[in-house]
């Protein structure tokens, strides 16, 4: 399923700086620092494991791309590197610190804002607020967030393609269920089948019961036996881009009246979240569109148990949760580009519980789906 995807090329890269230095210099920040992580990845291609060792990048409001790294490391991240070619690397009886001093010094900023990006780890701040002190060290949020939520063409189809892959997948662990199966046995068919399609596995799990009512699972041990809800949440990678899809249905019998009116009030809760998705709406009134359908049922209110006890989406993209939740209290408008899922999951501890997630991107013309929802709740699967 892989063999027609195109990574994310420099040129798309070096378009995403372009578009961070006009935000910095809109906002009156002098550079963004990325440590070792996604959004570093997002900006110059550069996968690396964060260690002891900092290895950062400098994206300044002027100037190329500046890399601080550890000595011994520099000709590897040489190799890597194919945006920017300052680097300052230091031995490991140097301070690190030191070097960013002099990256920002090399780019003419001895005073004003610098952006740390949210997952700078905070032993790395430390060092660089002693060693520059003289920097006003605020979030790069609004930089690398609104980057970064706002996804490309490119992106858009990598997503799609690991979509495409994940319901394939599942397709194959549905058809692997059996009597007596532990949720292991599950999450190694839907991982090989992943892997077999050429994604990087993220997650392959299910729930089966009364631990379906367990938005996360349940430590208790389970087997599963006819008639059990069986409540399934996967997804992958493409090229660093994520899916994430929730499937339930009933193994080997005919659904209970009780469970096929909790399924058929979680699709209906499911679309009328879609359906608020429009253009210039905010986050939270998908939220409580899909939160409506529940509470005019008798479930909730709010997060109260039985009832969806967390907020109706979250936001997707290189990370299987990012910024753009739809939840209550966020005003942000929607945007083509943003992308996000909408699993208004019902909980009924004691029970079981229902979940049917399925991810959007927005478009001039309003919402799509990467997925199909389910139809009924005996066919998961268009």
């Amino acid at each position: 399923m892989t063999q027609n995807v195109v990574p994310i090329g420099v040129a798309e890269r070096e378009s995403r700086i372009e578009k961070a230095q006009r935000l910095m210099v809109e906002a009156k920040i002098e550079a963004l620092v990325l440590d070792a992580g996604t959004s570093m990845e997002y900006f110059t291609g550069i996968t690396w494991y964060p260690s002891e060792r900092p290895m950062i990048a400098i994206v300044p409001a002027k100037g190329g791309v500046q890399y601080i790294c550890p000595a011994f490391e520099e000709s590897r991240l040489r190799e890597l590197v194919k945006i920017g070619n300052d680097f300052y690397p230091w031995q490991e009886d140097e301070s690190p610190y030191q070097q960013i001093a002099s990256a920002f010094k090399d780019r003419g900023i001895r005073s004003g804002n610098v952006g740390i990006e949210e997952r700078l780890r905070f032993f790395i701040f430390d060092g660089m607020r002693k060693e520059a002190s003289y920097i006003n060290y605020t979030s790069g949020d609004a930089i690398s967030v609104e980057c970064r939520i706002i996804k490309s063409p490119a992106e858009l189809a990598l997503m799609q393609t690991a979509n495409d892959i994940t319901v394939a997948a599942m397709k194959i662990g549905i058809n692997g269920l059996k009597e007596g199966m532990s949720p292991d046995d599950f999450s190694a068919i839907v991982t090989s089948a992943h892997q077999q399609f050429g994604a990087v596995s993220d997650f392959a799990g299910v729930n089966f019961g009364e631990a379906s009512a367990f938005p996360h699972g349940s430590i208790q041990p389970q087997r599963l036996k006819k008639g059990d809800i069986v409540l399934m949440d996967c997804g992958c990678r493409v090229e660093g881009y994520s899916s994430d899809i929730s499937r339930t249905i009933v193994f080997g019998a005919e659904p209970t009246a009780r469970q096929l009116e909790i399924w058929n009030l979680e699709q209906k809760s499911q679309a009328a979240g879609f359906a608020a998705a429009k253009l210039q709406s905010a986050c939270e009134e998908v939220d409580a569109a899909a939160r409506k359908v529940l509470t005019d049922s008798g479930f909730g209110p709010g997060y109260k148990l039985p009832g969806l006890p967390h907020r109706t989406g979250h936001g997707i993209g290189m990370d299987g949760h990012e910024w753009g939740n739809m939840v209550k209290g966020n005003t942000r408008l929607l945007q083509p580009g943003m992308c996000f899922s909408i699993e208004p999951n019902i909980s009924i501890v004691g029970e079981f519980g229902i979940r049917l997630e399925d991810c959007v991107y927005m478009t001039e013309a309003g919402p799509k789906w990467f997925s199909q929802p389910s139809v009924s709740i005996s066919q998961p699967f268009v």
